[in-house]
């Protein structure tokens, strides 16, 4: 299993779009949530979406709908 970046979206889009792949069978994780959540800048950090490499067509498919 190789991940590949889906996209970069806002933190609350990128869990959305995680549950919605999920829903559709699509395994995807949201990497960098918690990045810099400390200093408060955590808004303005995106969130990648990553799916597996052989999942990245459909996932796009959903992405696109959603």
């Amino acid at each position: 299993m190789a991940l590949v970046e889906l996209g970069r979206y806002d933190r609350n889009l990128a869990n959305i779009l995680v549950s919605r792949l999920r829903y559709e069978g699509i395994d995807a994780l949201a990497f960098d949530g918690g990045a810099s959540i400390a200093d408060g800048s955590w808004l303005l950090i995106p969130v990648r979406v990553m799916v597996d490499e052989g999942d990245l067509d459909a996932a796009r498919a959903v992405a696109e709908g959603a």
